[in-house]
């Protein structure tokens, strides 16, 4: 199975992904791919819940590629309760990348060439809600947790590899 990226929005995921020297698969841009269009827009036009169905879709397929490759995850990934189980199925090989609420949010604020949904249609308290409820809903899927907090791209890297 392939090493599954898993975290909130802002924590680093696909900027991690592409220093690994492994082929990459980030599901948000096989996701847009398929639609022809941005998740935002889709987003809008179509609602969450299908979304999340075309989600799960991606999932499942991902899940089955060989174990040298990376998987970044969309950060709600795991609203789902089937993804859920795909996800704790493969747990030896899901890392969990962190970052405190301030952290992450600073960064998606920072982010300019990222439109994330949830975070435009969001106050900062709504969203610091939006963060709590993922967050509880991550433990336990990933044998493998990294705090991205102090450190950069390359040192989350590094550690991934090492594990």
């Amino acid at each position: 199975m392939p090493i599954v990226l898993l975290g909130f929005m802002g924590v680093g995921k696909t900027t991690t992904a592409h220093l690994l020297n492994l082929p990459v698969y980030d599901m948000d841009h096989i996701i847009e791919e398929r639609i022809g269009m941005p998740i935002a827009d889709y987003f809008s036009l179509e609602g969450e819940a299908s979304f999340r169905q075309l989600e799960t879709e991606v999932l499942k397929e991902l899940l089955d590629l060989p174990s040298n490759c990376i998987v970044s995850t969309g950060g709600g990934v795991i609203k789902s309760e089937v993804n859920r189980e795909l996800l704790l199925a493969n747990r030896e090989d899901n890392v969990l990348l962190t970052a405190s609420f301030e952290v992450s949010y600073q960064r998606i604020s920072k982010d300019r060439q990222s439109q994330r949904p949830l975070f435009l249609q969001c106050s900062k308290e709504e969203f610091e809600a939006l963060y709590r409820e993922r967050m509880a809903l991550y433990q336990g899927l990933a044998d493998t947790v990294i705090d991205t907090d102090k450190l950069n791209p390359e040192q989350v890297a590094r550690k991934i590899l090492c594990k």
